[in-house]
């Protein structure tokens, strides 16, 4: 759980715990309750984003539970992507894959 108003002060403690939970589960994600964070700033993009950062490097990922509507606005904004509790994965189909075959298409 990711307590409001997060900061940078406290991203080397956060940093440790994800690395901590991704050892000690071997899950390869970390859930973090994103809650009660308040209202969404940069500050908070931020501290995702490195969290994001350290899962990645540690061979996990962040998957946020109960983000606002607005932090994910927020951050879809910038660019960063994140997993979503209780949403199914958007990832591509594998190469060579067709999602549907229409009667007379020719086999690939």
């Amino acid at each position: 759980m990711l307590p409001g108003p997060v900061s940078r002060q406290t991203l080397p403690r956060l940093c440790a715990d994800v690395r901590a939970l991704l050892d000690a589960t071997r899950t390869g994600v970390v859930v973090c309750d994103v809650g009660g964070l308040g209202p969404p700033g940069l500050a908070a993009v931020d501290v995702l984003a490195r969290l994001q950062l350290t899962a990645l490097r540690h061979g996990g990922r962040i998957r946020l539970r109960a983000p606002d509507p607005a932090l994910r606005a927020l951050l879809a904004l910038v660019g960063l992507r994140f997993e979503v509790e209780g949403e199914a994965e958007e990832r591509e189909p594998p190469r060579g894959v067709e999602e549907a075959v229409e009667p007379g298409d020719a086999a690939r």
